[in-house]
C-alpha cells in the first residue's frame, strides 16, 4: 500500500529543495561530520517529515550529507530514504548508483575479500555491459549466474544471492527470503541496490565504499527524475539530450587542450576514470606480461581518492601490489622515480606510476627534464633482459591546461596517460566527470581502458557531457584568470605576514605554463615543544578559516573544491582529500584555491584582520 503522506510530503520537498541540492558539486564542511555522513542528514531530514515542515529555509538548514557530491548528496539521500520507507527498510539499506554494474561489482569485491559464495539471478537480460569473462579474470571475481523466471522457485544458497531486474517505474518486491540483494536497473537514471533486512550489515560501509572510490552515486538531476516519478506514480522520464553532437564537442576540446589526436575518455568522476585506468592496465599487462607481478607506484600523500582506490584494487588481486613514491616537502619527485624503477627492474615487475603534478597539497612541480630522464631509462632485469618500461599516469588536475601529451612535449618518449577531475577547471564545478587521454605512446592502452569504463558503466552521463561541452571552451581564460588573482593573494600573504609558509609555484614555473589557482599555507605557530606547536598551528588554521567564511559567506566556503567559477575555498587536506592517507603523511596546513571571480580586496582586508589579531 502506498503512504501517500510521505509521498505527498516528497512532493513538497522536491518543489521547495534549495537550487543547491540540485546544482552543486562539493558542500560545506563547517556543517558536515564525516563519521554520520548520510545519516545525520536523514536523521533531521526525518525530523522535519514529522513536523511536516518542507519549507525552503528549513531544508537548507540541512547538515551536509556528504563532503563529495560523486559520495552521496541531498537528493540521492531523499531517494534512499523514500524507497527504504516504501519496503520497510532503514534507509542505510538502499544506496543508489549512477552505474547500472556497479552495486553488483561492490557484492562481488566484498564477497571476495570475505570468500564468499556469490549467485545472480535475473529475470531479463543481464545489464548489457556486463562482462562475466572479464570480471573473472581480471577482478578475480567468482560467482555463479541463473536465468529465472519464477521467484517462487528460488532455492536456498549458501552464500549471497542478488536478484537483478529491470524497472520502469519504481517498484520493487522484496518479499523472496532467499534474495539478499535487490539490484534493480533504471535505464538512463542508474540503478538502487536494496540489501534485505537479513544480509549481513557488513555489507552496507562496504558498498558505500565502492560509491566512493570507485564509481558515483545517482546524479541529483537523475534522483530528482526517480522521486518525480515516486510522488505521481508514473515511469521514469529522463531528459532527452543529444549525447552524440556533446560527446564529438567535448572530446574534440580535450583532444585541442591537450594537443592529442587520439580517443578521448570521459567518465563520471575523476576516480571513475582512474578505476578504469588502473583495471584496463591490468587486463593489457595480463596479455602482454602473462604472469607478471603488476607494482602501482603511488605517493603515500596524495589525494586520499587515488591512494585509497589504488590499495583497494590491489588487496583484490594477489599478482597486484603498491610501492610507495614520496614526492613532495623533503623528497624529490624525480630521486624517487629514479630508485623506485631500479628496485622495480631488479625484481623484473611491470611498473605503472600514479602522480598529480604539480603535487597535492604542496603544489610542487618536479624538474620535468630529468623526471623524463628517470622515466625513459633503459634499465635492466638481473638476468640481462631489458626491464618492462613504465606507464606514467599523470592526474594533472591543477593544471589541465598544460601540455604534456603533445607529440613533441616533455614526456613524448614515456607512454604517459594523463587524466583530469572534472568537477575542478573542466566544469567549474557544475559536475564530477572526468577525462582522460593519451600521449601517442601509450595511445595502444586507450582501448582496454575504454573496455573497462564501460564494463563498469562509469561513462559520464548525458548532461554531464552537455555541461563539459557548454563549460570547457572557456576553461583556459578562467585558468589564466584565477591564477592571476591567487598570486596577487599569495602576494600580499607574503606582504603582511612574511613568517607564513606558502607553498605556490614560482614566476619561472608559471611563465612555463604551470598556472594553478591552488596553494597551501603554513602558518607560523609557537610553543615550547612540537606536539605544543603543531596543535597551536591546527587551531590556527580553523580560526583563519573560520573568519573567512564568517566575514565573505559569499564567496568564502569551507570546502574541498577547486576550479570553481567563483568564490574562494578553504581546507585542510589532512581532513578531507587525505582522508584514508596514513596519519605519517598527512598535511595539517591550509589550502586555498581560489577563482577567476571573486572580491580579492575584501580578502585581503578580512586576511589583515587575522593577522592583526595574532
Amino acid at each position: 500500500m502506498k503512504d501517500f503522506q510521505m509521498l505527498n510530503y516528497i512532493k513538497n520537498t522536491i518543489e521547495n529543495m534549495p537550487s543547491d541540492w540540485l546544482n552543486l558539486t562539493t558542500h560545506r564542511l563547517d556543517i558536515y561530520n564525516e563519521k554520520l555522513a548520510k545519516t545525520q542528514f536523514i536523521a533531521q531530514f526525518e525530523t522535519l517529515y514529522k513536523s511536516e515542515d518542507s519549507s525552503t529555509e528549513s531544508l537548507s538548514q540541512l547538515p551536509t550529507a556528504y563532503d563529495y557530491i560523486r559520495l552521496g548528496h541531498p537528493l540521492s539521500s531523499v531517494l534512499e530514504w523514500t524507497i527504504a520507507k516504501l519496503n520497510g527498510l532503514n534507509a542505510e539499506h538502499v544506496i543508489s548508483f549512477s552505474s547500472e554494474s556497479m552495486p553488483i561489482l561492490a557484492i562481488l569485491r566484498t564477497n571476495l575479500l570475505e570468500q564468499r559464495a556469490t549467485r545472480i539471478l535475473h529475470t531479463e537480460d543481464l545489464p548489457k555491459r556486463f562482462s562475466t569473462d572479464l570480471l573473472k579474470s581480471v577482478y578475480n571475481y567468482n560467482f555463479e549466474i541463473e536465468h529465472i523466471q519464477n521467484l517462487d522457485a528460488v532455492e536456498a544458497f549458501d552464500g549471497s544471492t542478488i536478484l537483478i531486474s529491470k524497472h520502469q517505474t519504481v517498484a520493487a518486491n522484496l518479499q523472496n527470503e532467499k534474495i539478499d540483494f535487490y539490484v534493480n536497473l533504471y535505464e538512463g537514471l542508474g540503478s538502487v541496490l536494496l540489501i534485505s533486512g537479513k544480509a549481513k550489515t557488513s555489507f552496507i560501509s562496504d558498498i558505500q565504499h565502492v560509491r566512493r572510490r570507485e564509481t558515483i552515486a545517482m546524479t541529483p538531476a537523475n534522483c530528482l527524475v526517480a522521486l518525480k516519478a515516486y510522488t505521481t506514480e508514473t515511469a521514469f522520464s529522463p531528459q532527452q539530450l543529444d549525447t552524440t553532437t556533446q560527446k564529438a564537442k567535448v572530446k574534440s576540446i580535450i583532444n585541442a587542450i591537450n594537443a592529442t589526436s587520439g580517443e578521448a575518455l570521459v567518465a563520471s568522476s575523476g576516480l571513475s576514470m582512474q578505476y578504469a585506468i588502473m583495471m584496463g592496465l591490468i587486463d593489457n599487462a595480463q596479455k602482454e606480461h602473462p604472469g607478471k607481478a603488476i607494482k602501482f607506484v603511488v605517493p603515500p600523500n596524495c589525494y586520499g581518492g587515488t591512494n585509497d582506490q589504488a590499495r583497494r584494487v590491489a588487496a583484490c588481486l594477489d599478482n597486484v601490489e603498491i610501492v610507495d613514491l614520496p614526492v613532495d616537502g623533503d623528497n624529490d619527485m624525480v630521486n624517487s622515480v629514479e630508485k623506485v624503477l631500479t628496485q622495480l627492474a631488479g625484481a623484473d615487475t611491470i611498473p605503472y606510476i600514479i602522480a598529480e603534478i604539480p603535487t597535492n597539497p604542496r603544489v610542487e612541480v618536479p624538474d620535468l627534464e630529468q623526471l623524463n630522464s628517470a622515466l625513459s631509462k633503459v634499465r635492466q632485469t638481473p638476468n640481462g633482459t631489458t626491464a618492462i618500461a613504465p606507464v606514467f599516469i599523470l592526474d594533472q588536475t591543477f593544471c589541465p591546461n598544460v601540455q604534456f601529451l603533445r607529440d613533441d612535449g616533455i614526456l613524448s618518449n614515456v607512454k604517459t596517460i594523463a587524466y583530469v577531475s572534472g568537477s575542478k577547471f573542466p566544469s567549474g564545478g557544475k559536475c564530477t566527470a572526468g577525462y582522460a587521454v593519451a600521449n601517442a605512446k601509450a595511445e595502444y592502452l586507450i582501448q582496454p581502458i575504454a573496455k573497462h569504463l564501460e564494463l563498469c558503466d562509469n561513462e559520464a552521463t548525458a548532461l554531464q557531457y552537455q555541461i563539459l561541452a557548454t563549460q570547457m571552451p572557456s576553461m583556459l581564460k578562467r585558468i589564466e584568470d584565477a591564477y592571476k588573482n591567487t598570486r596577487a593573494f599569495v602576494n600580499y600573504i607574503h606582504e603582511v605576514l612574511p613568517d607564513a609558509k606558502i607553498n605556490f609555484v614560482s614566476e619561472k614555473l608559471a611563465a612555463e605554463g604551470f598556472t594553478p589557482s591552488v596553494f597551501s599555507l603554513d602558518l607560523p605557530t609557537k610553543g615550547n615543544t612540537e606536539e605544543e606547536r603543531e596543535t597551536y598551528k591546527r587551531a590556527l588554521n580553523l580560526r583563519l578559516i573560520n573568519l573567512m567564511i564568517t566575514e565573505i559567506p559569499t564567496e568564502s566556503k569551507y570546502c574541498v573544491s577547486y576550479g570553481q567559477l567563483k568564490g574562494c575555498y578553504w581546507t585542510i587536506p589532512a581532513t578531507s582529500t587525505q582522508g584514508t592517507t596514513k596519519e605519517r603523511d598527512k598535511d595539517y596546513i591550509a589550502r586555498v584555491a581560489v577563482s577567476p571571480d571573486l572580491d580579492l580586496e575584501k580578502h585581503k582586508a578580512v586576511f589583515l584582520d587575522f593577522v592583526e589579531s595574532l
